[in-house]
């Protein structure tokens, strides 16, 4: 289902910095909205800027298609009980970029994210004599270069970054993937969910997707038995992921998330399954997220 908004200003805390992924992806999910980003250097300082301030949206990646999932960022939603209110799935899309009038040649070493690096390897091999240098971030890295002028470096960043700090394109399309995509979380503040969450929807029939979170007792079957009521009540279960509970042993927190086309269907699922876990948590509920057609 598309999803519109009225147009406004929205203060959205992304990790990285203007042009990144995290600011495509929130400036396509608030289609004609005016998008503020706080740019944060960690996952969890974003999860810290929403809850301090009510007024903040964050987006954060959550799942890659190729790198699995981004487990320690299910850690910090739960942890920081914010509430999952939307997402969008963004192809991503790599360009390496340099300072006005540098060329190819000149080139003798590349910045960016070391997931950058890993989805971008056929052409990289290309440039052997080249030095590779991680950073924390890909549109940073390209801002970076440029705020200290230097014209021997290049940055893999999303094209966009290039037009925004004034770079220029070497080469465009240089992931070695084009079927990646990356699924990112809207999440709010609990004391706004609700109301973020109408503003999303244009009705809350159109709920259709769940992210739930428990640990299950010790015992034999405990968890074929869940996955057996939920299969009973016809969700789909799209992920699941488990985390070792720190201090614990041998326990683990179950990570799921639930597709589903009735939502009455879906609470008498939840119903159903809550006897038989303990610490259940629903993290959010949401409209299926878009997937970027580009």
């Amino acid at each position: 289902m598309a999803v519109f908004f009225c147009c406004m200003k929205r203060k959205v805390a992304i990790q990285g910095v203007g042009g990144c992924n995290h600011h495509i992806a929130a400036k396509l999910f608030f289609k004609g909205d005016q998008i503020v980003n706080i740019d944060c250097d960690t996952f969890k300082e974003l999860a810290d800027c929403v809850v301090k301030d009510p007024s903040v949206l964050g987006i954060m990646a959550i799942e890659n298609t190729i790198a699995g999932s981004l487990l320690q960022n299910y850690q910090i939603i739960r942890d920081s009980k914010l509430v999952i209110v939307g997402e969008y799935k963004l192809r991503i899309k790599h360009a390496l970029v340099a300072m006005p009038g540098v060329e190819l040649k000149d080139i003798k070493e590349i910045n960016t994210h070391p997931m950058a690096f890993m989805q971008c390897q056929d052409f990289l091999n290309t440039l052997p004599n080249v030095k590779l240098v991680e950073k924390e971030d890909t549109a940073g890295s390209a801002k970076w270069i440029k705020e200290n002028n230097l014209r021997d470096h290049a940055a893999i960043c999303p094209s966009g970054a290039a037009e925004l700090y004034g770079m220029n394109i070497l080469a465009d399309g240089i992931e070695t993937n084009k079927r990646n995509f990356t699924r990112f979380l809207i999440l709010a503040n609990k004391d706004v969910a609700k109301d973020v969450l109408n503003e999303i929807c244009s009705s809350s029939s159109d709920i259709n997707k769940s992210s739930l979170v428990f640990t299950l007792p010790h015992t034999s079957g405990s968890l074929s038995k869940v996955l057996t009521i939920l299969s009973f009540y016809d969700m789909n279960l799209s992920m699941i992921q488990s985390l070792p509970i720190v201090g614990e042993e041998w326990r683990y927190r179950f990570y799921i998330n639930l597709g589903f086309v009735e939502y009455t269907r879906y609470r008498q699922a939840i119903d159903a399954i809550i006897p038989l876990t303990n610490e259940f948590g629903i993290l959010g509920e949401y409209v299926e997220g878009e997937q970027s057609v580009q």
